[in-house]
């Protein structure tokens, strides 16, 4: 097996889980979360683009019903024995499948939590669930229980957490190192995705963000290239990832000579961005990161380019996106502590003289504060 944790790393994160659903008053649940089965099985494919189900029972048994495609990468990278396969045909519907798997499993009328909210469950084959688990189960909205484990990280996570942060360094050395006038974005993609892979990383969550001149505002990847202007801006967005675990990075590269605004911008992110790391501390909540943000944006007078949160947690994640919970936005209740990994971003972005100024890293909450893992400089990038 292709197990990147050792047995008893999965066995106690299934007995946090059993904790949590006890709590809860459940007597399982389905998860459909891709994150979800790698961090409780180890459980590593992007199927989830079709339907495939997770039993966990609050007695431990696991079962994960899929299609015959991920039947051998189940096995093969998995500590699943219980592997059920649902046939690809013109009639086919898994989720009959799913009730007749937990009549087997678990009986009728147990009360199931359910991964609503994931990529995983469309809202389609949602609604077909309900339907065929009529009369077999309760289901209730469990979507936010294993989101809630995975935020604190074991010290074998955090060990691939700070890999995760020597990719991101290499492919930001990569990216400076590439970024000239006259050349090609797609020349620092390129840079950036060969260290990572060079140095035994993998594919991202989501595409690389890059951009420059009026399209250095943008906070997505498009697709389209150009090349770099004498006097230019570039925006970048990426994160190294090893064994599907994130850090992020994110800055903008000055191309010649810097205009009076990106100095001026630029004082003012790092100020954001350290106010920010003195706020992330156990005990303080992501309301309060977020807060630390706008105090100082707005005491700039940069209330109108800034965004409306700065920042959110990182580990292990799949397509399309690397962003976990929680996120740092006004009032979130949510509690930092030790264990977390979170990624703080402030951007600026000014429409009216299109100018665009972008900093942030990744933290590890430790007892003590916030942890700084990479981009270690803060200076403005000047190319």
């Amino acid at each position: 097996m292709a197990l990147h944790f050792t047995q008893q790393e999965f066995a106690s994160r299934l007995v946090r889980l059993q904790a949590a659903m006890q709590a809860r008053g459940l007597d399982g649940m389905l998860l459909f979360a891709q994150e979800s089965h790698y961090w409780l099985t180890g459980y590593d494919s992007f199927g989830f683009c079709f339907y495939q189900c997770l039993y966990v029972g609050a007695d431990g048994r696991m079962a994960l019903l899929t299609r015959s495609a991920d039947l051998r990468q189940a096995q093969h990278t998995s500590i699943l024995r219980d592997i059920r396969i649902w046939r690809d045909a013109a009639d086919a519907d898994p989720t009959r499948d799913t009730a007749a798997m937990i009549r087997d499993l678990a009986g009728q009328g147990r009360r199931l939590g359910v991964e609503y909210d994931s990529y995983g469950l469309t809202h389609f084959n949602g609604k077909r669930l309900e339907a065929a688990m009529e009369g077999v189960a309760t289901l209730v909205d469990g979507s936010d229980v294993v989101p809630r484990l995975r935020a604190v990280k074991s010290e074998a996570e955090i060990a691939y957490v700070r890999k995760a942060a020597e990719l991101s360094d290499l492919a930001d050395a990569a990216a400076l190192g590439a970024a000239r006038a006259g050349a090609d974005e797609g020349e620092i993609l390129a840079a950036q995705h060969a260290a990572i892979f060079a140095a035994g990383g993998d594919y991202p969550g989501n595409e690389f963000i890059i951009g420059s001149d009026r399209d250095a505002l943008l906070c997505r990847y498009k697709s389209g290239r150009r090349r770099l202007a004498g006097n230019d801006q570039l925006t970048l967005e990426f994160a190294g990832a090893y064994r599907h675990y994130h850090a992020a990075i994110m800055r903008t590269v000055v191309v010649g000579e810097p205009r009076p605004l990106h100095l001026r911008y630029h004082a003012a992110a790092r100020e954001a961005l350290l106010a920010c790391e003195a706020a992330l501390k156990p005990g303080a909540t992501a309301g309060d990161v977020f807060d630390a943000h706008t105090r100082v944006f707005d005491a700039h007078g940069l209330a109108s380019h800034r965004l409306n949160a700065c920042g959110y947690s990182l580990g292990a994640k799949f397509t399309p996106s690397w962003m976990d919970p929680p996120m740092f936005y006004a009032s979130n209740p949510w509690v930092i502590e030790p264990g977390m990994v979170m990624f703080a971003h402030m951007i600026l972005m000014d429409s009216e003289t299109e100018t665009a100024m972008c900093l942030g890293r990744t933290y590890l909450v430790t007892a003590e504060g916030a942890l700084t893992l990479n981009a270690a400089k803060l200076d403005l990038m000047l190319r």
